[in-house]
């Protein structure tokens, strides 16, 4: 088989992760032109113009060098449509709306060139169901690469294909997304968000159920999900927050859309906490207030029962964090068996995880290393559910699973 050549990328769409997608490929060396709408006043290309001067404020900086933002080529789909037949690779990253991407991509179809690999960069939408309009000609060609946000800095990169994908363009865009663009891949089933958005949405929001069961403020659960737990420092609430709430909503929704039949149905409930600071317009650290909020120097959390923000900086409990530094097989038989809230919360949510993981493993992957790399890639953790599972001993910890179903206290049955 010849090596797929990446000649020249066409971004289509110049938001967030359009824009960030070209500065990523331009930090790589490869050739790239943005699309966008034209735009309704001054120059056509004002949209892109925008977007692409927008790159150099930006923090972390999308861009290697901020002067390399002159090297992604401006266009759009009224004057440029022709530029298409020069590109290898078309990613299409424009909103998570089907009807605005399927409308897409019959515009741009009569231009493509005859052999480019087309791919969407939707975070959860059907790659199958994006396929349908497209010519049977670009069907085999067709499939969805999902950037995780920041694409300079975060490793995943998610390909999925459709029934009509053929092995080899997944092979050969595995192949430049790793060697020319330094991401790590994985191959995700065509289900709603995929891989890593699927298990990581589906922890969060787990892990805000245990949190108020076991009655812990979103600070002290930030610091016994972080560092201490070998996941981002970050923690949940305040990953939440740079994510933003509109967006963590979205993926929720793509759930709830879509999963009825699913056994953990119930936790794809939108937390009532999370639809109350969105009304209220706190969508996290874009909007100044969140799960957190900034005050000078002062960060504050959330206290739901005051419906106000309150000084942060709850940590854990000293005994939580000796069991946390424990072999697996120990750490986890230890906060089992422990009458410490935290501890329990902290079993709790790893139940949950490998729960969750075992039950929906053979949609959503076509192998257990897909998950693990999809989480330590796409959420920061230095384990997946199956390499903790695994080393804390397959055999103990699927019982001590099934032993809390039994007694009702898992998630689902």
């Amino acid at each position: 088989m010849n090596r797929f050549q990446v000649r020249k990328v066409a971004v289509l769409g110049a938001g967030v992760m359009g824009a960030q997608i070209a500065a990523h490929l331009v930090n790589c060396k490869v050739p790239v032109v943005l699309f966008d709408l034209p735009s309704k006043e001054g120059a056509k290309n004002g949209i892109v113009s925008r977007a692409v001067d927008n790159l150099k404020k930006l923090k972390p900086s999308p861009l290697g060098i901020a002067e390399d933002a002159v090297l992604i080529e401006q266009a759009n789909y009224e004057e440029h449509l022709a530029k298409l037949a020069e590109c290898d690779l078309v990613i299409e990253a424009i909103a998570e709306r089907m009807d605005w991407k399927l409308d897409l991509y019959q515009r741009i179809a009569p231009a493509l060139n005859a052999h480019a690999i087309v791919a969407s960069n939707t975070s959860g939408l059907s790659i199958t169901k994006l396929s349908e309009v497209l010519p049977d000609s670009i069907k085999p060609r067709f499939c969805g690469i999902h950037f995780f946000n920041p694409p300079r800095y975060m490793a995943l990169v998610e390909l999925i294909n459709t029934p009509a994908t053929r092995p080899e363009v997944l092979d050969q865009l595995e192949a430049f997304v790793t060697t020319a663009l330094g991401k790590g891949v994985v191959r995700a089933n065509d289900t709603p968000n995929f891989i890593a958005n699927r298990v990581g949405i589906a922890g969060m929001l787990a892990t805000i159920k245990e949190a108020a069961q076991y009655g812990l403020s979103y600070d002290v659960v930030d610091d016994l999900t972080g560092k201490k737990m070998g996941r981002a420092s970050s923690g949940t609430f305040r990953t939440a927050d740079v994510v933003g709430l509109d967006t963590m909503a979205h993926v929720i929704k793509t759930l709830q859309d879509n999963l009825a039949d699913d056994p953990f149905f119930p936790i794809y409930a939108t937390p009532p906490v999370l639809a109350k600071l969105i009304e209220q317009g706190a969508l996290g650290q874009k909007s100044g207030a969140g799960f957190f909020k900034k005050v000078g120097k002062d960060i504050l959390r959330l206290d739901p029962a005051k419906g106000d923000y309150v000084p942060a900086g709850g940590k854990a409990d000293t005994i939580v964090e000796r069991m946390l530094k424990k072999p697996a097989t120990e750490r986890l038989k230890l906060l089992r068996e422990s009458t410490n809230p935290q501890a329990q919360f902290v079993w709790a949510i790893l139940r949950d995880a490998f729960h969750y993981a075992a039950v929906h493993l053979g949609d959503i992957a076509d192998n257990a290393r897909d998950i693990d790399f999809a989480m330590r890639w796409g959420f920061g953790m230095k384990q997946g559910p199956f390499e903790l599972w695994q080393e804390a001993g397959w055999q103990q910890v699927a019982g001590w699973v099934k032993e809390d179903i039994d007694a009702g206290k898992a998630l689902c049955s």
